[in-house]
């Protein structure tokens, strides 16, 4: 057997978000600094292991007093957690390119076990001559369960912030 490394290729992957705003539309959101590695066996997509980080102060939903506000204490508390990370535990393959992700996601200083669905592109060479790979990857989470438990109440009832979070993410890796 042989094994591989991965590294993410940040200039072609979006580490994104979804929430319900006022219960009715949905705002969206990146974080633009990550690091992620893969390390599998002979190339296999189901004996990965994968590891990734985000710097949660590069959080950017394009309005910057909103980020603001989710960089401090309400929210993600930057100041004392300043990374959020993800590492698989497990991979099993559904169809052909398509599977789920099983894994440990830790916010603040909680971690939870997650399942993400992934669309696996297989091995594909780029004009360079590097062989890469590509995923797009959703899941939803609960932010409460995170810590992440600031709203305000609406007048007409509900709330202004939604709990659960829609996680969407294009990737590619590139073989080191």
């Amino acid at each position: 057997m042989t094994k591989s490394t991965w590294a993410i290729d940040p200039t072609h992957s979006e580490i994104g978000f979804k929430v319900k705003h006022m219960m009715f539309t949905n705002v969206s959101g990146k974080f633009t600094q990550f690091e992620a590695t893969i390390e599998n066996e002979d190339d296999a997509f189901e004996t990965s292991k994968i590891s990734f980080s985000a710097e949660v102060n590069s959080v950017d939903t394009g309005n910057g007093d909103r980020d603001n506000h989710l960089r401090g204490a309400d929210f993600f508390d930057v100041e004392n957690f300043a990374k959020l990370t993800f590492n698989s535990t497990s991979i099993q393959k559904e169809n052909e390119g398509e599977y789920k992700i099983n894994g440990d996601l830790t916010i603040k200083d909680v971690t939870k076990n997650i399942t993400l669905e992934a669309e696996y592109s297989g091995l594909m060479k780029d004009p360079w001559g590097n062989t890469k790979i590509g995923l797009s990857l959703n899941g939803k989470i609960n932010r409460a369960a995170f810590g992440l438990t600031w709203n305000a109440a609406l007048e007409t009832g509900g709330v202004l912030v939604g709990e659960d979070i829609k996680l969407a993410s294009e990737v590619q890796f590139v073989k080191q």
